[in-house]
């Protein structure tokens, strides 16, 4: 018999970990100045109600920056819960299933959120 030590192995997923592991830290952060954001906003208000809250978000550049932080949090959550998914899911069937799933409830997610900001 013999043996074949020069062929490679190939992995799947390897590529995703340093451009995963930053995206998920870019997100935290913008996550975090957001909410910092936030919170100027509702602690410099007059009063906190319906309409003082209606108020920070029909700011446009509101609505902008709320929406591109909520399509960081789907982001940060998909590639939360695609590596839960690889790393503890092994039969290939259910693990695509569920990756489909989250997918589409993400997706869903930010029509919501489209809705909410802009109302459509």
């Amino acid at each position: 018999m013999s043996q074949n030590y020069g062929t490679k192995r190939i992995v799947t997923g390897a590529h995703y970990g340093l451009r995963d592991w930053l995206a998920q830290r870019i997100t935290a952060v913008l996550m975090a100045l957001f909410t910092i954001v936030l919170l100027v906003q509702v602690l410099t208000a007059s009063s906190l109600d319906y309409y003082s809250w209606s108020g920070i978000f029909s700011q446009q550049w509101m609505k902008t920056l709320t929406f591109v932080v909520i399509v960081s949090l789907l982001y940060h959550a998909w590639v939360g819960a695609r590596d839960i998914w690889m790393d503890y899911i092994k039969p290939v069937g259910i693990r695509l299933s569920l990756q489909v799933f989250t997918l589409v409830w993400l997706v869903g997610c930010a029509g919501w959120a489209i809705q909410v900001l802009w109302r459509l």
